[in-house]
């Protein structure tokens, strides 16, 4: 299945933070007209689209959260230096001289920066680097940046979207590739003209990196028997790492979540993935995550009863710095998997 490039890139350079995800939301808004039987947006943001199924027995949900980690403006000293907290979980080294936009009055550009190396004691040369040593610098003076930055303004990074041999290489493919896979999803489905087999409800999330917020709203009003998370994981396989340290490797196709700190799949739903997968010859790994976790826990949680869930992940390497990196078969492996599961879920004995 060929990748649509220049819509995950528009995808992933849109900005969107926790919380401030209305650009995104335009975008995604505007992608999924025509593809689904409604569309509509609840009271915190998310995006609810629904493709009906064979069957209003059941439904069918799948969540793909839209924001994107970033920072939120603190203050502007004297010399127009801006400072931030961070929305969402950084890696704090990975941020020396990284380009930003500033989402004030109007976007403006602006650079990371830190104390240089080179006047740094021998003892700050050794301490780790915190998100407080850093500051943003516009190349402006308090006056000009005072007349667009406002405390309380976000910030995402910036780094267009390049091709790297088999892979895409941006920021914020956590979580813009679910995205990306979500929407080409309703694609497939209205092109091809399946049907899901229960009444299917695509759901765009908002604020997941603070909390799975989002998700727990959207899950609560629309009372999902079947959940499936969509979100990258961790891909370990670089040098330096061990096998038992890698969680899954790009390349190897779709990762079929068991668990993370926040849910344990269930078996049913594990075994129903893994089923769908061969029927189709869909490459697919297993993914255990560590530490970390996603809307999948919400979907399972926030429902009476509980929720028959599992989650699709897209193995990503360099998660929650500032460029990540997705494998673009990976990427098409999941959206045929997700495909075949809501089509399919009529077909599986569901009992205990």
């Amino acid at each position: 299945m060929p990748i649509d490039i220049p819509l995950l890139a528009r995808i992933c350079e849109a900005p969107g933070a926790p919380g401030f995800e209305k650009e995104i939301r335009k975008l995604v808004l505007a992608e999924l007209k025509g593809l689904a039987d409604d569309i509509r947006i609840d009271n915190m943001g998310s995006i609810i689209a629904l493709k009906k199924g064979r069957s209003s027995a059941k439904k069918t949900m799948a969540a793909a959260h839209m924001d994107e980690i970033g920072f939120i403006v603190t203050h502007v000293d004297d010399k127009g230096f801006v400072r931030f907290n961070p929305v969402g979980g950084f890696d704090p080294k990975t941020l020396t001289s990284q380009r930003v936009i500033i989402h004030g009055r109007k976007d403006i550009m602006g650079v990371m920066g830190s104390k240089p190396v080179h006047i740094m004691s021998q003892e700050e040369k050794h301490k780790p680097v915190k998100i407080t040593d850093y500051f943003i610098d516009t190349g402006m003076t308090k006056k000009d940046v005072d007349k667009i930055v406002a405390v309380g303004d976000f910030v995402t990074r910036h780094s267009p979207l390049i091709e790297l041999g088999d892979c895409v290489n941006v920021k914020s493919l956590d979580n813009r590739a679910s995205v990306f896979v979500l929407i080409q999803t309703l694609r497939e489905l209205k092109q091809s003209k399946r049907k899901p087999a229960y009444d299917f409800y695509a759901v765009f999330t908002v604020q997941e990196e603070v909390g799975l917020r989002g998700a727990q709203a959207a899950a609560l009003q629309i009372q999902p028997d079947f959940g499936f998370g969509l979100d990258t994981t961790i891909a370990y396989d670089v040098p330096g790492s061990s096998p038992q340290e890698r969680c899954t490797a790009l390349g190897e196709g779709a990762a079929i979540k068991l668990m993370d700190s926040s849910v344990i799949c269930d078996y049913r739903m594990v075994e129903f993935m893994k089923s769908a997968a061969k029927r189709h010859k869909i490459k697919w790994q297993p993914e255990i995550l560590a530490a970390g976790g996603t809307d999948t826990a919400s979907l399972q949680r926030m429902v009476a009863g509980g929720a028959i869930a599992g989650a699709i992940s897209i193995p990503t390497r360099h998660i929650h710095q500032t460029i990540e990196s997705c494998h673009k078969q990976d990427l098409a492996a999941c959206i045929l998997l997700l495909i075949a599961c809501v089509c399919e879920l009529d077909h599986h004995d569901w009992k205990f």
